[in-house]
């Protein structure tokens, strides 16, 4: 055997694989791995520990991550608000016979419009009428109110009982008076109006004849008042030229047009 090493070969061999690694650790088979596995065994243990602390990462957070709660949850999108719809109001239980509900004015809001017959109206309302009243005089115009504000109980008297003693049914009465709770006479914002001149035509379609009638036509919107049942109206109430109501400020307007089924008007 070759006193330089136990393989039989020469050390200075540049073909043989372990001449890069000392004879001594070349020829002891369990030293090896030691210094040339080693590094191998390095990054795989990396790599596998890599591997495992990343498992056990992911399992601890979801161990201990917190879990979403109605609280912690996002909130669902909402929809828009939705708009009642007016056609559906024109159709609910709370109108009678083509009539709207009307809340009864108290009290405390009303005032006298006339001296001496004693006719009320809502406070707003009454200061129009005057103001108004007093432009049509100018005009040579006499206005004249012939009812404000009404009761529900007075309604009652005015629908059953007068119907009765014309033999009318409940709708051929509401085509000319409104059921009880359903009167704009229990606002206070409406007035029945006649033309001092012709007194004649009072409550009388006819009133669409008189000076009163075309004053107010020309000039009511002016005071915030317009005529409630004109020919042919959507809620089949028979003509009513002497019939107006207020609706210039806010809660009059809402009161009597809020949830109906009413279009703007086409500017002339």
């Amino acid at each position: 055997m070759n006193k330089a090493g136990f393989s039989g070969k020469p050390q200075n061999s540049s073909n043989d694989f372990g001449d890069d690694i000392p004879v001594a650790v070349r020829d002891t088979p369990d030293a090896a791995p030691k210094i040339w596995l080693q590094p191998r065994i390095w990054l795989f243990g990396g790599v596998a520990g890599f591997i495992l602390l990343s498992l056990i990462s992911g399992l601890l957070y979801f161990v201990t991550a917190p879990k979403k709660t109605a609280d912690s949850q996002p909130l669902p999108a909402t929809s828009a608000p939705t708009t009642p719809n007016p056609t559906a109001a024109n159709n609910s239980s709370d109108t009678v016979l083509g009539h709207f509900p009307y809340p009864e004015a108290p009290e405390s809001e009303l005032i006298t419009i006339s001296a001496n017959r004693g006719f009320r109206m809502r406070k707003a309302a009454a200061q129009k009428f005057q103001e108004m009243v007093a432009a049509a005089r100018r005009s040579g115009v006499i206005l004249v109110p012939i009812s404000g504000f009404r009761s529900v109980k007075g309604q009652e008297q005015l629908f059953f009982a007068v119907g009765a003693q014309r033999n009318q049914t409940p709708a051929q009465r509401a085509a000319l008076s409104a059921p009880p709770g359903h009167s704009e006479h229990h606002t206070g914002y409406a007035v029945d109006v006649g033309d001092g001149s012709v007194p004649a035509t009072n409550l009388q379609t006819n009133f669409d004849n008189t000076k009163a009638y075309q004053w107010l036509q020309a000039n009511a919107p002016r005071f915030g008042f317009e005529m409630s049942f004109p020919k042919d109206n959507a809620q089949g109430v028979s003509y009513e030229p002497w019939h107006w109501r207020f609706v210039g400020d806010r809660n009059s307007l809402e009161m009597f047009y809020k949830a109906r089924n009413l279009k703007p008007a086409k500017v002339p």
